[in-house]
């Protein structure tokens, strides 16, 4: 079930598994195994439903089994905005384990549901090609690999895999709940056509993969801490696109207005988190700091005699590496 290509990105390498007990990451636990694939799994308790302990229980359980490492995070209880909450959670978790550890692989059991939900929602808010295509089953981060080897599977495929090799699971009731968006896409809109068009929407997602590949040049972002660059492609919806891949790994997704406003500004504050500066052939990603610190005249001296901007100035008066880099860069074009 698991792609060639997935397999030979995985053999070999330290991989971490995102696991929650769930019917997803159950299956592609047993698929890992069955392919004899390394990997250790990580599970987040977000201490709001009962049923949480058995499958923090279930993860140790199958971990001491098959002599796998089990990673667990108790999330301190939050009330707000669950769901973008408990995604920022989990991911810190997770990156904090690929850094202390050295795994070069995470592993999601996103499927092709999860895939063609996340399209609808993007459509109906407005976005184009690249936004559509959504999820990719191999997507490069700053310094890790996000995997989603299910990609190409529907849940009822996973389910008759589960079922098949009588495997346990457990069923998360909040996925019930139709008051969460994704929740009322999936049953009102992505299920019923994925149980009439299932072939028809694989091979659409095919046919979109390659139409991305070609509209969209993969460009090299580096880092510097918190301060991410890159140099523009000349192509303005390349660039967005590699602008929205990087917020997402911090955490953060561009609005349709946001998009609206990196097209037609040289500069924007996003989400009052980030600033985008897109000008002479290069794009800078930076933290947002309001407050304006006295700085010494050598400081302002350079950042006017380069023209950095003054929103730029505050994040790089206080960190050094980043105004020793962004003063290499505006002096080379």
């Amino acid at each position: 079930m698991l792609e060639n290509k997935i397999l030979l990105k995985l053999k070999d390498k330290k991989n971490l598994l995102a696991f929650s007990g769930g019917a997803d990451s159950t299956a592609l636990f047993f698929l890992l195994l069955k392919n004899d694939i390394p990997f250790d799994i990580a599970i987040v308790d977000y201490g709001i439903r009962k049923q949480s302990k058995q499958e923090v229980e279930y993860a140790r359980e199958l971990s001491k089994e098959h002599h796998l490492t089990c990673h667990v995070l108790n999330a301190l209880k939050f009330e707000n905005n669950f769901e973008a909450k408990a995604r920022e959670i989990r991911y810190k978790f997770f990156e904090e384990l690929i850094t202390k550890h050295g795994y070069e692989n995470l592993l999601t059991a996103h499927h092709l549901g999860d895939r063609f939900e996340w399209m609808l929602m993007q459509f109906c808010k407005g976005a184009g090609c690249a936004e559509i295509a959504g999820m990719q089953s191999i997507d490069k981060r700053n310094f890790y690999t996000l995997v989603r080897p299910l990609l190409h599977l529907d849940k009822k495929e996973l389910l008759a895999y589960l079922h098949a090799n009588e495997k346990i699971y457990f069923e998360d009731e909040s996925n019930l709940d139709e008051d969460i968006k994704r929740n009322a896409f999936r049953h009102n809109y992505s299920l019923p056509l994925l149980e009439k068009y299932l072939s028809g929407i694989k091979k659409s997602f095919a046919y979109i993969d390659e139409d991305r590949a070609e509209l969209i040049e993969e460009i090299e972002l580096k880092s510097i801490g918190s301060f991410a660059y890159f140099k523009s492609s000349q192509n303005q919806r390349a660039d967005i696109f590699m602008i929205d891949k990087y917020l997402k790994s911090k955490l953060y997704m561009l609005s349709a207005s946001e998009r609206e406003v990196l097209k037609n500004n040289s500069i924007a504050i996003v989400g009052r988190r980030f600033i985008v500066n897109q000008e002479r052939d290069l794009v800078f990603i930076l933290p947002y700091e309001k407050e304006m610190p006295k700085m010494d005249k050598k400081f302002k001296d350079v950042c006017r005699i380069l023209k950095i901007n003054p929103k730029l100035r505050p994040y790089l008066y206080k960190n050094s590496d980043a105004f020793l880099k962004i003063k290499e860069l505006l002096s080379s074009v």
